[in-house]
């Protein structure tokens, strides 16, 4: 059966914790040891609560994310955001950016996606700049995290743009080359989460 067929007789729901545990643990599980793939399991107070469907983004912004001016006026990092959004498409990228107007107030937001952005011009607004919230693709994200220009230690909120769906009906995590890219995203996060601060970290994961 083709993946659009299945998702067609599937109605749309909020994603949980256990929706990202369990793929991390079918990504890696062939490549870590049990206590590797112990390391990387979250608890839920690491989760914020999904958007039920019933929110626009820029208001379910607001729920999970009420003290951000506060957040927003203390950020003064270069090569980090405070909120980093990841998406599956650059189109999809941009509708996001514009539907956070009423949320985002005067905080600078950086365009992360290969769409007609050179990485070098993403890499040199990010050195020399301070932007607040980062919206992107995992694979534009990835890339700019290997190479040490997008830091991570400074991000409060990972948005995952889980529910939303193509025209083929493929969520983010449906489509194989986004879905690896993805998962190094959150691996790298889990690395810096249990090798800087020892689980303490205040980053928050959210699916909207």
């Amino acid at each position: 059966k083709k993946i659009s067929d299945i998702l067609q007789k599937s109605g749309p729901k909020p994603g949980v914790p256990a929706d990202l545990q369990n793929l991390l643990t079918q990504h890696f599980g062939e490549n870590r040891s049990v206590i590797e793939i112990e390391e990387l399991k979250l608890s839920d107070s690491c989760f914020l609560p999904a958007n039920d469907l019933t929110h626009s983004f820029s208001s379910y912004l607001k729920e999970i994310c009420p003290k951000w001016a506060k957040l927003q006026r203390s950020h003064r990092e270069k090569k980090s955001v405070v909120m980093l959004v990841l998406c599956s498409s650059a189109l999809r990228s941009l509708e996001l950016i514009k539907s956070m107007t009423a949320f985002k107030g005067d905080c600078r937001v950086i365009k992360l996606f290969a769409k007609h952005i050179k990485i070098k011009e993403q890499m040199n607004m990010l050195e020399k700049g301070v932007f607040h919230i980062g919206v992107g693709t995992p694979g534009r994200v990835k890339a700019l995290v290997e190479q040490d220009v997008l830091c991570l230690n400074s991000t409060k909120y990972m948005i995952l743009d889980w529910n939303w769906r193509d025209q083929k009906l493929r969520r983010m995590m449906d489509i194989p080359e986004v879905s690896y890219k993805y998962l190094y995203v959150l691996y790298s996060v889990y690395s810096l989460l249990l090798s800087v601060v020892l689980r303490s970290w205040s980053v928050k994961v959210s699916f909207c």
